[in-house]
């Protein structure tokens, strides 16, 4: 049953804002590419709309044309909402998608900062996307990084809710987003910007160059532009600034289970902690002495709550730090009405070398590290208490030092070019052909690593017939290049020795290549015509090659001789398919005024190199009644082939924390895998939406849409998080079994999270989006300048899952440590007032809440929902423009983070202000 409570307080949200949805009548608005909102936000006026435009949510290209599918368009005003730096955090402050790449989310992995769509919450954050990526209606290689994509020349952005596969291909079964460059640039504009948030960290500055002209008498056009952007990340999460972040979970010795502030470990600190023999429960000090470790509320086996101790959590960043530098480079020329030629340039790299965590060695028996009592870095005090005990004891430690932390260097170089070709070919014919290549060259690698082997050997620590410390190899061995480590208290090794057990930035590497090429042509025209008006139909090919070559690995992650992150060899591969598909619409009833009926129909023939033949179709159509009413509906099959990163991509690896039913609710920290399998079959998808649009003519300016969307995956391919693997392993599952692997007692040493086929995926769910958009002088005869409103809420009742042995929803599950979930309710409420010299805008994100995870029996398990205000300005001062922005202006603190929300605002209130001139 619906919640009244809230519902009222979405519906009270509705009503904040009011924004361009649905379409009006052809004879009074023109429509914009898109069928939910009849003209982008921020656009000048309903007539500066073209009359003959390309709907993204079909091929056909008509007058006037409303495609049953919604879509949504977000323009200017939408993007510069804000000041979110790429297009992936524009889209992922939409209600329709849920979070998949930002900075928060990729703050401790091998694709730091890549901006990731997830439209509906179908795909997991580390692939498996169902939403199709284009760019000017083409696929891209940058399409699972829209860092790519340079923001200053993004005129606006499309987005298909709904099954698009019969008109794109694979991958759209969610929908499609469709980025709309700015063809019409001209002049020069310079942008600078910054930001910082209220406790004066998370730094972030850049500036643009950007140039538009025309040339040949208007016959050409061409545009340049340069963008760099250095974010320097958001470290200190165990330093109690920013509330919830030092969370974890907490299972008590009597197997509770509960959400806590400030968890840390007793098992393992910075000084080391012997966790066997007499002095159990001792941790040494930066001198070597020993000291109880400090113990806070509550206890279990292996952690405490509070105590002033440290966790591996507490050296996690919040938002992992990045380099970005884009170039872009476009040229147009029409030689003629039936040919019109395009080139397009791309360059992006993305780079950084930021410390990452520090390795954790939990000091269990079956996992901690082996010391023996004739140590020679050890006290006469602590060898004299280890006299009489075992020749051994187990040693847990983070090593913030001897090292220093882990570091993550990466860099992602993407370069892309592209032809075209288009124009007109008689009557109502006119064609579109394209050729893109480009390719995404990408190093990465995890240093301060132990060498296992050596560091094994540097701790064994005795002293020789001279009395000098060495190794202990070295007293069989007196050619051995190891030196003695003294890993007893804080900053006691010797450089020799680090070098010596550790892997330095030269020997930890893997670098891969990714490729696309694709080509393809189309025609579309209106051949015939019926009582009703003109048949138009769109028919065309396509063509898509994608490779991924490793070109290096290094040595010791080849040999697996790294404590933490050793890449592994990786996956070359590569598959092509060649596609065919034909799409109609075809009028049945046109009464002016009064009624108007068009069905519309589509099919596409996909073959692959590695799946084989397979068909996607829709059908459906739309209603508009008199004049003011449009009603829409369709049905398709939608299919996902495998793609290359989820066949082939290199396995990367992240440290996390689990926590382990068959163990008492253990918290346990692991190894998680990720990365590609070659056994994947593709899924097949069935969307049905429903709805429609109501914009009355007596009150201009009112637009509002209302759908309804179900979406059926079988055989979803899907990357669960760690914890659902070990929930569902504790359920029954053998197949997520299969991807754990314990030691000998039992406990969880590593996860293989790879992607795997489920058994269905289900979701169903509404968007509602209302708009109003009017100039003043309509309100107040005197007034100037415009006011927007505009409201879009997504409400998802449903989000189902059987993976074969039982059926559950995350529909309402929030947690941060779940793959497949979304909030039942999200809404943003925008209000904005423009004139030729001042803006002002403020936006209201609410985001419902639920349950932490409702298969795990956590005691504190609901979560509140949080409402953010978000306030923007700009002010034009001759060729200038300053604009101040403050997100989350009443500094709302998260609820209980273990790892990275993709729902609440974990940076808090942010401030941001920008400068740019046009010339």
């Amino acid at each position: 049953m619906l919640n009244h409570s809230n519902l009222g307080v979405s519906l009270a949200a509705l009503t904040i804002a009011l924004a361009s949805t649905g379409s009006a009548s052809a004879q009074e608005i023109p429509p914009a590419p898109a069928t939910q909102t009849s003209l982008p936000a921020g656009s000048d006026s309903p007539e500066s709309e073209s009359s003959e435009i390309t709907v993204t949510a079909t091929r056909v290209v008509r007058d006037g044309f409303d495609a049953p599918t919604p879509t949504l368009t977000l323009g200017e005003e939408a993007i510069r909402n804000a000041n979110r730096q790429t297009i992936g955090e524009v889209l992922s402050d939409q209600p329709q998608f849920r979070a998949a790449g930002t900075p928060m989310l990729t703050n401790g992995s091998t694709n730091s900062s890549a901006a990731v769509i997830d439209l509906r919450g179908l795909g997991s954050t580390r692939g498996s996307a169902r939403t199709l990526t284009l760019l000017d209606g083409h696929r891209f290689v940058g399409a699972n990084d829209l860092n790519t994509i340079p923001q200053s020349i993004v005129k606006r952005i499309d987005v298909v809710t709904g099954g698009a596969s019969a008109a794109w291909g694979s991958g759209a079964v969610a929908g499609v987003v469709n980025i709309i460059l700015d063809d019409d640039l001209e002049g020069f504009n310079a942008g600078l910007n910054t930001g910082i948030s209220s406790r004066g960290d998370g730094e972030r500055y850049g500036g643009n160059l950007t140039y538009g002209t025309k040339f040949a008498g208007g016959r050409g056009h061409f545009m340049i532009t340069g963008e760099y952007f250095r974010d320097q990340g958001l470290y200190g999460r165990g330093d109690g600034s920013r509330p919830n972040l030092d969370s974890n979970l907490f299972g008590t010795n009597s197997g509770q289970l509960f959400l806590a502030d400030n968890v840390n470990t007793t098992v393992a600190s910075q000084g080391g902690v012997i966790t066997s023999g007499a002095l159990a429960g001792m941790q040494f000090n930066p001198d070597g002495s020993l000291s109880p470790v400090p113990l806070g509320s509550q206890t279990n086996s292996n952690s405490t709550i509070g105590g002033n101790g440290v966790s591996g959590g507490d050296f996690q960043v919040i938002a992992a730090p990045y380099h970005r530098a884009n170039a872009y480079a476009r040229g147009t020329y029409e030689v003629s009405d039936a040919l019109k030629l395009s080139a397009d340039f791309n360059f992006t790299k993305m780079w950084d070398d930021s410390l990452s965590f520090p390795e954790e060695v939990d000091g269990s028996t079956t996992d901690g590290i082996v010391i023996q009592k004739d140590n020679a870095f050890l006290t006469p005090a602590v060898r004299a208490a280890l006299a009489s005990g075992p020749q051994t004891f187990f040693l847990g430690r983070i090593f913030g030092d001897p090292a220093g932390y882990e570091t993550l260097k990466y860099y992602r170089r993407t370069l892309e070019g592209s032809l075209g070709a288009s124009g007109h070919i008689g009557g109502s014919w006119s064609y579109d052909a394209y050729f893109d290549y480009g390719a995404i060259r990408q190093s990465q690698g995890f240093y301060n690593q132990r060498i296992e082997a050596n560091f094994e050997q540097a701790i064994d620590a005795v002293r020789d017939p001279s009395g000098n410390i060495v190794c202990r190899v070295a007293l069989t061995n007196p050619t051995t290049a190891c030196k003695p480590l003294n890993i007893f208290g804080a900053g006691n090794a010797s450089q020799a020795a680090i070098n010596y057990a550790f892997a330095n930035a030269d020997q930890v590497n893997l670098t891969t290549t990714n490729s696309l090429l694709a080509a393809g042509g189309s025609i579309h025209g209106d051949p015939f015509s019926t009582w009703a008006g003109k048949v138009s139909v769109a028919l065309g090919v396509d063509y898509r090659e994608e490779k991924q070559v490793v070109n290096y690995v290094d040595p010791l992650s080849s040999a697996g001789a790294l404590g933490s992150f050793n890449n592994a060899p990786g996956i070359a591969g590569q598959f092509d398919v060649k596609e065919g598909f034909a799409e109609t619409v075809v009028p049945i009833l046109d009464i002016e005024h009064v009624a108007k009926v068009d069905l519309n129909g589509a099919a596409r023939y996909s073959d692959y190199s590695t799946s084989g033949g397979i068909w996607s179709w829709k059908y459906g159509g739309t209603v508009r009644l008199f004049d003011d009413f449009l009603l829409r509906g369709v049905y398709s099959r939608d299919i996902r082939s495998p793609n290359i990163k989820e066949l082939y991509s290199t396995n990367y690896q992240i440290n996390s924390f689990v926590i382990d039913p068959t163990r008492n609710n253990q918290n346990t920290p692991v190894v998680i895998f990720s990365g590609g399998n070659t056994a994947l079959k593709p899924e097949i998808s069935h969307t049905l939406t429903i709805g429609g649009t109501y914009s009355p003519h007596y009150i201009p300016g009112l637009h509002m849409s209302l759908d309804y969307y179900r979406i059926d995956i079988n055989e979803a391919i899907a990357s669960l998080s760690e914890q659902d693997i070990v929930n569902q392993c504790a359920n029954g599952n053998t197949v997520t079994c299969a991807q754990i692997t314990r030691d000998s007692s039992g406990k969880i040493t590593t996860i293989n999270s790879t992607y795997i086929n489920l058994a269905s995926y289900k979701t169903h769910g509404l968007d509602i989006d209302i708009a109003y958009e009017t100039p003043l002088s309509r309100l107040f005869p005197k007034a100037s300048g415009t006011l927007r409103m505009r409201s879009i809420t997504n409400y998802v009742p449903s989000l189902i899952i059987n993976d074969g042995v039982q059926i559950y929803n995350r529909a309402g599950d929030v947690g941060d440590i779940i793959s497949f979930n979304v909030p039942k309710w999200r809404s943003t409420g925008t209000i904005s007032y423009d004139s030729e010299k001042l803006g002002i805008d403020a936006r209201v994100r609410y985001v419902g809440g639920g349950n932490y995870d409702s298969l795990s029996p956590i005691v504190n398990n609901k979560i509140s929902s949080r409402t953010y205000l978000d306030l923007g300005s700009y002010l034009k001062i001759d060729k200038f423009t300053i604009s101040a922005n403050i997100q989350n202006i009443f500094d709302r603190d998260p609820p209980y983070v273990l790892y990275a929300t993709p729902f609440y605002d974990v940076m808090g209130r942010y401030f941001s202000l920008s400068v740019k001139v046009k010339i």
